[in-house]
């Protein structure tokens, strides 16, 4: 499996392990859209975390490039839909970055509710523009409402990829530490202190106009 699920201390982890880089191909999609699943119909925070030295670089570029664009189009779509369903949840989503989140990668961040980042050399940021794609209207959408205003151009049209602690200015990270997966944990944790529907209803709220634009894209 490319996505683990275990319960800790009250906090469902989902692992993106695919012994790569961690492409976003239908299997690693399914698997974090099935925890979040899981995670909303049980009440409890989700941490979505890595393997060692990537978090996620983006969509299976294999099927993205490939001749089958039927199949390309299915997974973006259902790419899609995972970050729309990441935005929406009713859950706290916390990421543990463990290296690289690039393009799709870094959106997934993007999507999260806190971002926890391991302090390294690695980079996060969107780089498509350098290989002649432009950037979806989606991935506009959550880059306007995520990242710091000042930075998005450089983010987005300059394709600017950022160290860890320059993610944190940027907007792509909320803390930097030296091993993110146990603060993760330890923050989604102090989470389920929240009452659930007052958390929900809030993060409904302030989410509110990235979802209106979300759910009018069709996926």
């Amino acid at each position: 499996m490319t996505v683990r699920t275990a319960d800790v201390d009250g906090v469902l982890v989902a692992t993106i392990d695919d012994g790569k880089v961690n492409a976003l191909s239908t299997e690693v999609i399914d698997g974090l859209r099935a925890a979040l699943a899981l995670a909303s119909e049980r009440g409890q925070p989700l941490v979505v975390t890595g393997r060692d030295g990537y978090y996620s670089a983006g969509f299976d570029l294999a099927v993205i490039h490939g001749e089958d664009k039927a199949l390309a189009s299915a997974l973006l779509s259902d790419g899609g839909h995972l970050y729309r369903e990441v935005v929406e949840a009713p859950v706290p989503v916390v990421a543990s970055c463990t290296g690289h989140a690039i393009a799709g990668g870094a959106l997934l961040l993007l999507c999260a509710d806190y971002r926890i980042g391991r302090a390294g050399t690695y980079r996060l940021g969107f780089n498509e523009v350098t290989f002649g794609m432009a950037l979806p209207s989606l991935v506009v959408a959550i880059a306007t409402h995520r990242l710091e205003s000042r930075y998005l151009t450089a983010a987005t049209m300059f394709a600017r990829l950022a160290s860890p602690e320059d993610a944190m200015a940027m907007g792509y990270l909320d803390e930097v530490v030296d091993d993110p997966l146990p603060r993760a944990c330890e923050f989604a944790a102090s989470t389920a202190a929240l009452p659930a529907r007052a958390f929900a209803t809030t993060k409904r709220r302030v989410r509110g106009p990235l979802q209106e634009q979300l759910a009018a894209f069709d996926l």
